[in-house]
C-alpha cells in the first residue's frame, strides 16, 4: 500500500553536467562521459533505496533533456542545425531538432541504462519515456506536416523501445505527456491513441506522467495566469480513465488541482503528487501524509501511490535527497494512519 516512487528526473551530480539546469552542458565525453551517467544513475539507485522509496528509477542521469534523450536514437532527425521555436503551446523558447526525413530507430535508446538499473537494485523498477504528443510539441517538423501522423510515427519508435525495456526486467513504463495539459482537446481526440499506440503489446504496468512542469520560472509564471482553480485534468482524465493505460501521475500538493477530479480515474492507479518540484521547502513526513489523507477521499487505499510532482532534475542535490526522504517517510506514516 501506497508504494512510493518518484515521476522521473533527479539532479545531476556537478562532476557530470551543470548543476540546476533543466538542459544542462555535459562536463566530460566519450567513454568518460558514458561511464559516468553509469555512476551517477548508481549514486541516486543507492539515494532512493536508503530512502526507502518502494519503486526506483535511474533518475535520468543518462539524458540531457527527458525527449532529446530519446531523440537522440531516431534516424530522421537533424541535430545539427537546431532552431528555436516555441513550446507547450509558446509558454518558453526552446532550441529543437528538426524532422527531416521518416523516422526509423538506429537500435536500442535506454539499454544499457534499464540494464545497469535491473542490475543494481532487487526493487521494483520504473523506466521513462517521452510521450508521442510531448515529443511532437519538442521538435520542427519539416517532413511530415501533420502532427497526427508524426505523432504515430513516434508511438511507432516508442513502443518498440518500450517492449525492449520489458524485456530488459523493467516494471513500469512510463510515458510523460505534460502536453496534455496544454492542448486538451487534441489530448482527448487523438494524444491518447497515440499514447495506447505507444504501450501496445506491454503486459508490464503501464503509466503516464501529466503535468504542469519543472519548477522553473516559465512554468511558474504560466501558473500564475491559470486562476484559482486549474480545471486542465478534466478534459483529458475522462479519456485517460477509458484507455488501456495502468497508472496516471497528477500534481496535488501546493496546486489549484481540484482534488475531487481524481474521482474522474476510476479503474486506474493514480501516482498522487505529494512532493512539490516548485519549491525548495523540503515537505514533512506530516505533510505528505496529510495530502495522501486529502487524496483518498476520492482515490482508493490500493490504488493511490505517493509520488512527486514533476521531476526534480532542476533542484540541488541536497534538496532533492531531502524530498525523497520526506516522500518515503509520509508514504510510511500514511501506511500507519490509513492502513488496515
Amino acid at each position: 500500500m501506497f508504494d512510493a516512487t518518484i515521476a522521473g528526473s533527479l539532479p545531476k551530480p556537478a562532476w557530470l553536467a551543470e548543476t540546476e539546469r533543466l538542459w544542462p552542458k555535459w562536463k566530460a565525453e566519450g567513454a568518460e562521459l558514458q561511464q559516468a551517467k553509469l555512476d551517477a544513475t548508481l549514486l541516486w539507485i543507492k539515494a532512493q533505496e536508503d530512502a526507502g522509496l518502494d519503486v526506483i528509477g535511474d533518475g535520468e542521469m543518462s539524458r540531457q533533456h527527458f525527449v532529446h534523450g530519446f531523440l537522440e536514437q531516431v534516424e530522421g532527425i537533424d541535430f545539427a542545425h537546431k532552431v528555436e521555436m516555441g513550446i507547450r503551446n509558446d509558454r518558453y523558447k526552446a532550441m529543437v531538432p528538426q524532422v527531416v526525413s521518416a523516422l526509423k530507430l538506429r537500435g536500442r535508446v535506454h539499454a544499457a541504462e534499464a540494464r545497469f538499473l535491473r542490475a543494481h537494485t532487487k526493487k521494483k523498477i520504473k523506466f521513462t519515456l517521452p510521450g508521442p504528443m510531448t515529443i511532437v510539441d519538442t521538435v520542427a517538423d519539416r517532413f511530415y506536416g501533420d502532427r497526427v501522423k508524426m505523432a504515430f510515427a513516434f508511438a511507432e519508435l516508442l513502443n518498440q523501445e518500450a517492449l525492449a525495456l520489458q524485456a530488459d526486467g523493467v516494471d513500469v513504463v512510463q510515458f510523460d505527456e505534460p502536453a496534455f495539459n496544454v492542448y486538451m482537446a487534441e489530448a482527448a481526440d487523438w494524444g491518447v491513441k497515440a499514447l495506447e499506440r505507444a504501450a501496445q503489446g506491454l503486459t508490464c504496468t503501464t503509466a503516464v506522467h501529466i503535468c504542469y512542469g519543472y519548477g522553473i520560472q516559465a512554468n511558474i509564471d504560466w501558473k500564475k495566469t491559470l486562476g484559482d482553480e486549474w480545471r486542465q485534468y478534466e478534459q483529458i482524465l475522462p479519456a485517460l480513465a477509458a484507455s488501456s493505460i495502468d497508472q496516471v501521475s497528477l500534481e496535488c500538493i501546493h496546486s489549484h488541482v481540484p482534488p475531487d477530479l481524481m474521482a474522474l480515474l476510476k479503474g486506474k492507479d493514480v501516482m498522487v503528487g505529494v512532493i512539490d518540484v516548485a519549491s525548495e521547502q523540503v515537505e514533512t513526513a506530516e505533510e505528505v501524509a496529510d495530502t495522501i489523507g486529502r487524496a483518498l477521499q476520492f482515490v482508493p487505499k490500493d490504488r493511490l501511490l505517493p509520488c512527486t510532482n514533476c521531476g526534480l532534475a532542476p533542484m540541488s542535490r541536497a534538496v532533492a535527497e531531502g524530498k525523497l526522504r520526506a516522500l518515503a517517510a509520509g508514504a510510511a506514516l500514511a501506511r500507519q494512519r490509513y492502513g488496515g
